[in-house]
């Protein structure tokens, strides 16, 4: 019997500051193709036209702990469209084998939306983010897989 691998620990670091401890969770951007049907003379039925991604396609959601610092805060009207470095690490392991697979998403864009969310004294906070990125590279095990 064969069991999958599981995120077992991971970290974000943001302009190279980690967020050990801190960050809360990490929703990594979905990959989505645009595409549009073509269907010409003689063609019995239509083709994906591959026209790059999505609009949407790079963005990554992820949350902290409590208020966060003011590295941050100071990144949300920087200039240029990859302003902000993130880079995800994460360690995933098999339960049956034991086997850990490394896994790094480098992205590089600029903050769409901080959201502080519902602030309660005596209650626990967090932060949420959305960065929308105009780089991304999926590292496994120490591979290239994807660079966009």
């Amino acid at each position: 019997m064969a069991l999958p691998r599981k995120l077992k620990y991971l970290n974000m670091f943001n302009d190279g500051l980690s967020y050990m401890g801190v960050v809360e969770s990490v929703t990594l951007p979905k990959l989505t193709r645009k595409l549009e049907n073509y269907r010409g003379g003689g063609m019995n039925g239509a083709a994906a036209i591959d026209l790059g991604l999505d609009d949407d396609a790079l963005t990554v959601e992820w949350s902290v702990g409590g208020l966060p610092d003011v590295a941050l805060w100071a990144q949300y009207a920087a200039p240029g469209a990859d302003a902000v470095p993130l880079r995800f690490a994460g360690s995933y392991q098999r339960d049956d084998t034991g086997e850990i697979v490394a896994v790094e998403v480098v992205m590089r864009g600029r903050h769409k939306e901080i959201d502080g969310g519902e602030n309660k004294q005596g209650e626990n906070t967090s932060t949420k983010l959305s960065t929308v990125c105009t780089y991304y590279r999926l590292t496994i095990d120490g591979s290239d897989v994807i660079e966009i």
